[in-house]
């Protein structure tokens, strides 16, 4: 994701590239690459003349990063992954109420994004919504970061789920973890890039809201917006797509 924002950006005529941070790969070679002639960095300082920062990282760094970006004064798009409610707290807290603007994006895909608005507005029709997501092999956290903004936009909007029988599982974990009193679960196959599908129940009648990204450039249009709108945001934090994109 890292290569493909970079290439993104340096392709547009009102976004500059000024600089690829990443400590695990500083000097790589990336011939053959999109700007295989523009070295990557691992000096955090580098990054500090710029107006915004994109994180692509893991959920172990991503908070000292991101402590790393506010104290340059840089506003923050993030795509890193497993961003529950602790961790949007612990930004908000961190962020605090100067001019820099954060913006956690669960998702970038804008189908996805429209898929999660479209079970939000569905949740209170049905009294009980399940969440399936299913990503490659080598993500690092399950559940996804969409599928719990997913499960809790469903929770607040539909607070009691009213299945027949809490079923008991065994092995433990049979029927998925529950984030904010939905139940999810994730599945990891090589083969799979992102894909999410919402089930909702009620007697007699099953309604699927489900998005499929076959493609890491479905992400980049949400991206280059994100980069573009981050600035103009009237709260230091905010999750999701949503407001920039009108819904």
């Amino acid at each position: 994701m890292g290569r493909l924002v970079c290439a993104a950006v340096d392709a547009t005529d009102d976004l500059e590239l000024a600089v690829r941070y990443d400590p695990a790969s500083a000097d790589e070679s990336v011939a053959g690459m999109p700007l295989a002639g523009m070295p990557v960095t691992d000096d955090p300082e580098a990054v500090a003349d710029c107006d915004v920062v994109v994180e692509f990282t893991h959920p172990d760094v991503v908070l000292d990063n991101l402590a790393r970006w506010h104290g340059f004064g840089l506003h923050a798009v993030v795509g890193t992954s497993g961003f529950d409610a602790d961790r949007v707290e612990a930004v908000g807290a961190l962020w605090g109420d100067g001019p820099a603007r954060c913006l956690i994006v669960p998702n970038f895909s804008i189908g996805a994004v429209v898929a999660m608005r479209l079970a939000e507005r569905a949740a209170p029709f049905f009294p009980v919504a399940e969440v399936i997501e299913l990503h490659h092999d080598a993500k690092a956290d399950a559940p996804s970061g969409t599928a719990i903004a997913t499960a809790q936009r469903i929770g607040a909007a539909a607070p009691e789920q009213r299945r027949r029988v809490e079923g008991e599982s065994s092995p433990p974990g049979a029927l998925g973890a529950e984030v904010a009193g939905v139940r999810v679960h994730s599945i990891r196959l090589p083969g799979l890039v992102a894909h999410q599908e919402v089930l909702f129940g009620a007697p007699g009648e099953t309604l699927s809201i489900r998005s499929d990204t076959t493609d890491r450039a479905a992400f980049i249009p949400g991206v280059l917006l994100a980069i573009r709108g981050v600035a103009s945001l009237a709260e230091p934090v905010t999750v999701g797509l949503d407001g920039l994109l009108g819904l």
